[in-house]
């Protein structure tokens, strides 16, 4: 594959993408050392090199979805646990959920650069994770990632460039990529204009 249901905002009411990642990564340091772990452990865990895992906790970088998902789990911990408006018990709801498009389900997860859209609601047992993404344009190559989760991306407006395994794939409207979860993978929007894409996930980890 950036907090769960409502918009980051500073003092000015705008939200601030860097206020995020600082926030993560200092949630990601001070958990670290609490549970003992040195950086190098951690990276080793979460599948991420030492360098770059070093840059996050900085708040000098930012993590994908699914990398962020690694490392919450490396450190035995919720993924929302990372954000501090989403440390709160999660409240089931009955299905089936429809969602609106005028619902504010907007998640903003330590990344300048892309911004999801939760498409149904945190309920323990449900498999499926439905995204909606917005990549920002012009937004840079993630460092490729492996997770246990099956992915599922379908581009509905503008243009994506994944890197799987080392080959490129461009993806355009009406395009979509099913991937092995095994294979290390990144993507970015070389383009001027955002990207527009259904992600599903499983198993869910929001």
């Amino acid at each position: 594959m950036d907090s769960v249901g409502a918009e980051s905002s500073a003092g000015d009411g705008f939200y601030r993408p860097e206020d995020e990642i600082l926030a993560v990564g200092k949630a990601i340091r001070t958990l670290r050392k609490e549970k003992g772990l040195l950086l190098k452990e951690l990276s080793r865990r979460a599948g991420l090199s030492t360098s770059f895992l070093s840059m996050v906790e900085r708040g000098r970088s930012s993590l994908a979805l699914t990398s962020l998902n690694n490392v919450a789990k490396a450190l035995d911990t919720d993924l929302a646990d990372l954000f501090a408006s989403e440390r709160k018990v999660r409240v089931s709801h009955p299905l089936p959920h429809v969602s609106r498009t005028e619902e504010d389900g907007r998640l903003s997860i330590a990344s300048s650069q892309r911004v999801y859209k939760v498409l149904s609601p945190r309920v323990p047992g449900l498999v499926l994770e439905p995204l909606l993404v917005t990549v920002r344009p012009n937004s840079d190559l993630e460092e490729p990632y492996r997770h246990e989760s099956e992915e599922f991306a379908y581009v509905i407006e503008g243009e994506l460039l994944f890197d799987v395994g080392g080959k490129e794939y461009r993806l355009g409207s009406g395009d979509s990529i099913h991937l092995l979860p095994t294979v290390p993978h990144a993507f970015r929007n070389g383009t001027d204009e955002p990207a527009k894409v259904l992600w599903v996930l499983t198993p869910r980890f929001i």
